[in-house]
């Protein structure tokens, strides 16, 4: 058989994949070593109780015939749909039509199956550094060209650094897609209501469509701060927006999200003509996925009622507080250090010069903690380090204090 060549030329692994295997050796060679982990970012605490009752009922009704569901509606059920609107968006001056909602899985998913609506020749451009996902996804369907020493041939990057406040760097020729996450991950930077319509008012001028991840935004801590892109004006014109269930109320097992794709939004046919991105998505979903199980979208319902939001309101502030705990140790060692505010992760440049994955080995045999490498986020990720707050409050202070003392003995 024909292989696709695109997956095959891509360089290494998946990096959460490669950090798990590390892990793996470290602990199988070091009996009773057990290591904190603070690279890859999945929750600690429970379902919200009201969310896991949700979930048990539901599963128990699909033992009656009178409550078993077969198949669900393309694009997800609309209790849940419309609990999304008026939960997320409604509370915003966000107005959305049941249409214009689609239940995934989960933003990854999403993120990475949105470029089969791509020409493949279209021009991508991510930020740098930027979750792989993204970049990884256009790489296997042949978009980006080759990879020649950590550059994708056809892929545009708008670096963000400590220096230029992480505000992406536009780019001077025109690109067909832009991806854009905030809170961000990996910097946890955010953007204010002026830095995003900089960015809407750029897309709409150069017909560039913005996918935009909000995946973190119930970690933003000031209200004043745009939780969705569609809160900018012009941008229902040119984005789509992800978002998911994963990081807030606890998914990451359970797997639900959603992605919203207006109506009015438009894609250019190589004719010169025009098709909704909201009938092409349809379309792909009919013919790709049979959609998220019923009792996952009930649960998820759950999650959007004043009791759930009170529930995940105490599991988010429970990990805010451990952002607030590392940050606090990361300053004092005098680190420059971006994120851990409105985000869950915290973003730092390696010290004494090191490579971040120079300092991932130190933490991980000299500490005892598991980080993430800047460098598998992008070149602008070289020499920088992640960490997560995801954490038990107590392996949160216990791997404050280790990587404290391990940089310190530095």
């Amino acid at each position: 058989m024909k292989i696709n060549a695109h997956i095959a030329g891509m360089p290494a692994g998946y990096l959460f994949s490669e950090i798990a295997a590390k892990v793996r050796a470290f602990e199988a060679q070091q009996p009773g070593e057990k290591v904190i982990p603070m690279g890859i970012g999945d929750v600690t605490q429970p379902l919200p109780a009201s969310v896991a009752q949700a979930f048990i009922a539901a599963v128990q009704g699909m033992a009656s015939r009178e409550d078993f569901y077969g198949y669900g509606p393309v694009g997800g059920y609309p209790f849940l749909i419309e609990a999304i609107i008026q939960g997320d968006y409604a509370p915003r001056g966000v107005d959305l039509a049941l249409e214009e909602v689609f239940i995934s899985d989960g933003a990854k998913t999403d993120t990475s199956a949105i470029q089969e609506l791509f020409a493949p020749d279209a021009l991508i451009a991510v930020t740098d550094p930027v979750y792989p996902v993204y970049v990884d996804s256009n790489a296997m369907a042949g978009r980006l060209g080759r990879c020649v020493d950590g550059r994708w041939e056809r892929l545009v990057t708008l670096p963000c650094t400590h220096e230029s406040g992480f505000m992406p760097w536009l780019p001077r020729e025109r690109v067909d897609v832009l991806y854009l996450c905030f809170p961000n991950n990996p910097t946890g930077a955010m953007l204010d209501h002026q830095q995003l319509k900089r960015l809407v008012d750029w897309a709409g001028e150069r017909e560039t469509l913005i996918i935009y991840d909000g995946a973190y935004r119930a970690y933003i801590a000031d209200d004043t701060l745009p939780r969705s892109i569609y809160e900018v004006p012009g941008a229902r014109e040119v984005a789509v927006e992800c978002s998911s269930f994963s990081k807030t109320a606890g998914f990451t097992g359970v797997r639900c999200g959603y992605m919203v794709v207006p109506k009015g939004l438009k894609g250019r046919l190589p004719g010169g003509g025009r098709v909704s991105l909201n009938a092409l998505w349809r379309r792909r979903l009919s013919s790709k996925s049979n959609g998220v199980s019923y009792p996952v979208q009930r649960a998820a319902q759950a999650s959007c009622s004043p009791q759930g939001q009170a529930e995940i309101a105490e599991n988010i502030a429970l990990y805010r507080q451990n952002a607030a705990i590392l940050l606090k140790a990361l300053e004092g060692l005098g680190l420059e250090v971006q994120g851990g505010v409105h985000a869950p992760y915290l973003w730092l440049k390696a010290p004494g010069g090191m490579s971040g994955w120079e300092l991932f080995d130190y933490l991980l045999n000299r500490a005892r903690v598991a980080g993430t490498p800047g460098e598998g986020f992008g070149l602008c990720g070289a020499g920088c380090f992640r960490l997560t707050a995801f954490g038990s409050r107590e392996n949160t202070i216990l791997g404050a204090q280790r990587i404290t003392d391990a940089l310190r003995a530095l």
